[in-house]
């Protein structure tokens, strides 16, 4: 294996790196959870020449490549462990065209969703995926996890704001996968088979990625409070029903509020009280607001609009933080599922079941807007126990039964691999393995993540 980092060296010199520190970094991503072993060495890789002789080398020696962004992820996607190679994309973060005409930009993976949508503003565009980490997130990763955010349940997930990729494939070959303009069906969608694959099919080098006109006029946001999560999750499916579409709407149990006022030094919430935070924009967003304010009022909430900005931005903060603030409550396995907006509240009772029956906590926020819910399974140490894959096995299996998913927008990694075939079926499983071998044959990209056994 050293004659890898050996050969690397000589093709890119500086850019490989074996720092022992930084090759302790690449070991764990945001999940907490860490890879056996230490990786050989970290490719920072500055172009597509890079990225292309990284995989003819890693591919005639027969080594593992870890593909990774900025490491934000949630799953363990990104992981590297012994006998591996890491491929870091975060240096690639140019803008390489924006076309106002089109709606389209091409951008490289290793640029962040802030800096994109910072850079995009002047042209009165934005990139809609918005997901909590957009700060430190890459859009490069976004389209690895297939992530999704606050904003999706109006304006779409990765998937449906990405128009092609470049791809290296496992022995070097680049692709030019998708199309730029509106329409394209010629031949079968690799693209969006691309997106969500956590970099088991290929290395994403740059992206075309479908713009919007930032929205006209001034967004409105609201609060509405409610006695416990149950009805606050049948609130929010009553905003559903109603036929209002809201741009945000997200739920926080009682356990994450009284987190995050903590964390952020606010006064402690009333006890037991879940709260819906939701935001409307637009030509029509007072008069929905409005709206949504009376659905939620006979709903029996308590609510709220925001007076100004910076009540709303306070509000948004509070929502944002809610990540840090469970990390003050031990350590966090941060969980992802998702089921139809009506069982939303029938979902609650479900997680409300797996704490009785099983003693753990699970705070939970939610996208509500679009039925994905965020569990988070608190314990001591950095090991996850058994108790508490058993819970989340229980929690995991009853959001399939109310007709969902097991993953929404942070991906399968190597946490929830056991749990895939019970979703996909036999069938689908092995046929999704097949597929991920036309792509990489000698297996190199990413193993043991996803399809892991």
């Amino acid at each position: 294996m050293t004659d890898v980092v050996a050969a690397l060296r000589e093709r890119l010199g500086d850019r490989v790196d074996t720092d022992p520190a930084v090759l302790a970094l690449m070991r764990a991503d945001k999940s907490g959870r860490a890879a056996a072993g230490t990786p050989l060495a970290v490719v920072h890789a500055a172009s597509v020449d890079d990225v292309q002789t990284t995989m003819r080398i890693a591919h005639a020696t027969a080594t593992p490549v870890v593909v990774r962004g900025a490491g934000t992820g949630l799953a363990g996607g990104a992981n590297a462990g012994e006998g591996q190679l890491v491929l870091s994309m975060r240096a690639m973060d140019r803008i390489l065209e924006v076309s106002p005409d089109d709606l389209l930009a091409v951008v490289e993976p290793g640029i962040l969703n802030a800096d994109l949508n910072a850079a995009l503003a002047p042209h009165g565009l934005w990139w809609a995926p918005d997901p909590a980490s957009r700060a430190i997130s890459t859009v490069g990763g976004n389209i690895a996890t297939g992530a999704g955010g606050l904003l999706c349940a109006k304006y779409g997930v990765v998937r449906d704001a990405v128009l092609g990729v470049d791809l290296v494939l496992a022995d070097g070959r680049l692709l030019r996968l998708g199309h730029r303009s509106v329409k394209g069906v010629t031949g079968l969608d690799l693209t969006s088979l691309v997106i969500g694959s956590e970099g088991t099919l290929g290395v994403v080098v740059a992206a075309t990625l479908k713009l919007r006109r930032l929205v006209p006029g001034h967004a409105r946001t609201l609060t509405a409070t409610f006695p416990d999560v149950r009805s606050a999750a049948a609130g929010a499916a009553a905003v559903t029903a109603s036929g209002i579409q809201p741009s945000i709407m997200e739920l926080m149990d009682a356990a994450c509020l009284a987190a995050v006022h903590r964390l952020l030094d606010l006064d402690s919430p009333v006890p037991g009280r879940a709260q819906l935070t939701i935001q409307t924009d637009g030509a029509a967003a007072d008069a929905e607001a409005e709206a949504i304010a009376a659905t939620l009022a006979a709903a029996g909430a308590t609510v709220r609009l925001a007076a100004d900005d910076a009540e709303a931005e306070l509000l948004w903060t509070i929502r944002r933080s809610m990540h840090p603030a469970m990390e003050t409550l031990g350590t966090t396995l941060i969980e992802d599922v998702s089921v139809p907006r009506s069982a939303l509240p029938a979902m609650f009772d479900e997680i409300a079941r797996v704490e009785r029956e099983h003693g753990v906590s699970i705070p939970t926020v939610c996208h509500a807007g679009d039925g994905n819910l965020h569990p988070n399974f608190i314990f001591a140490g950095p090991e996850v126990p058994p108790e508490i894959w058993d819970a989340a096995d229980d929690l995991f299996r009853a959001a399939l039964r109310l007709g969902g998913t097991l993953t929404g927008e942070h991906g399968v990694g190597v946490l929830k691999s056991r749990w895939l075939a019970d979703e996909l079926g036999d069938d689908q499983w092995e046929l999704q393995r097949q597929i991920m071998r036309v792509f990489d044959p000698a297996g190199i990209l990413n193993p043991g993540k996803v399809f892991a056994t």
